[in-house]
């Protein structure tokens, strides 16, 4: 697991959402509105920067992005296979 990546994930969901105090691996990010359709863009860019590769809005899957545990699986878990 990359530890320091999925850190700065989280707290650029936390940082924008000061009401939740917690932000549990399998929360539901979408339908929870912990990242809503305006910080999603930026999101993105911001894991382009992490994982160092580009991602393609047209080959996006919602469910890549649904949960933390999903998005350490898609674009950080398939460089340790």
């Amino acid at each position: 697991m990359r530890a320091e990546p999925m850190q700065a994930l989280r707290e650029f969901i936390l940082n924008r959402n000061p009401k939740l105090e917690d932000l549990p691996d399998d929360l539901d990010l979408i339908d929870s509105r912990a990242i809503n359709s305006l910080a999603f863009v930026e999101f993105i860019f911001l894991l382009e920067e992490l994982t160092g590769e580009p991602i393609d809005p047209e080959d996006v899957d919602l469910d890549d992005f649904r949960t933390l545990v999903a998005i350490e699986a898609t674009f950080f878990m398939k460089e340790a296979a």
